[in-house]
């Protein structure tokens, strides 16, 4: 059930891959072994790493275009019994990129309640969050098991639901394309893209990120000052 929107309420709604965790290289591996699987040749990494974000049979179809129906659902769960492989665990799970805790500590402090908005299953969110330990930090948590995947916007506005948190106060974060698309599509305080992952500056900007962070610790400012001129308006 939606909370009430209250107007004191801030959200801040991250993206997972490429923004909090540094997950390329699983998923890379992935997706070559899922394809291997099935006897295809595997897309290149940059290729991959393009695709982060969507929904994975939206990724795959991208990747391989001229596959359809069955092979794209086999794709999929080849894709995610590499993911889900114990041996991959052996080395730690994905890391968190440097300043991760320390800025959701410092945004907490400054009264913002936390969401994740990704493209990954609930059951890779999990996996992801649990290692870390850190799913309680967040007051929703959407997957592409949830809805639509970005740039739709249902998983954010859904997010918001969740946190009682208006569009005026609340933003989003990604390293996406998508994630800029989702969050224009929402209408909310700010897209704020970051340098560190997948998507370039030039690309961020056009798809209608407001700033580009190039470390973490500036996040609680620039959000501060996000909600701060579109309460002005």
């Amino acid at each position: 059930m939606a909370a009430q929107k209250t107007s004191g309420l801030k959200l801040c709604a991250f993206d997972l891959d490429g923004t909090l965790v540094d997950s390329q290289h699983r998923i890379v591996a992935s997706m070559t072994a899922g394809f291997a699987a099935e006897g295809q040749v595997a897309p290149m990494p940059d290729a991959v790493r393009q695709v982060v974000g969507l929904p994975l049979d939206v990724a795959i179809k991208r990747l391989a275009p001229g596959i359809g129906g069955l092979q794209v659902e086999r794709l999929v769960e080849a894709y995610r019994d590499a993911y889900f492989d114990p041996r991959n665990d052996t080395g730690g799970p994905e890391p968190l990129f440097p300043g991760t805790r320390e800025v959701l500590d410092t945004l907490e402090a400054d009264g913002w309640l936390l969401a994740i908005v990704t493209g990954k299953s609930r059951r890779g969110l999990l996996h992801v969050l649990d290692a870390h330990g850190i799913r309680r930090r967040f007051v929703a948590l959407k997957s592409a098991d949830d809805g639509p995947g970005k740039p739709n916007p249902t998983l954010l506005l859904e997010a918001m639901d969740e946190a009682g948190c208006a569009r005026d106060r609340t933003v989003m974060v990604g390293d996406t394309t998508f994630d800029m698309e989702t969050a224009v599509n929402a209408k909310v305080a700010g897209a704020i893209g970051v340098s560190w992952g997948y998507h370039d500056a030039v690309r961020l900007k056009a798809a209608g990120s407001v700033i580009i962070l190039d470390r973490f610790d500036q996040l609680p400012d620039v959000a501060e000052r996000l909600v701060a001129t579109k309460q002005e308006d």
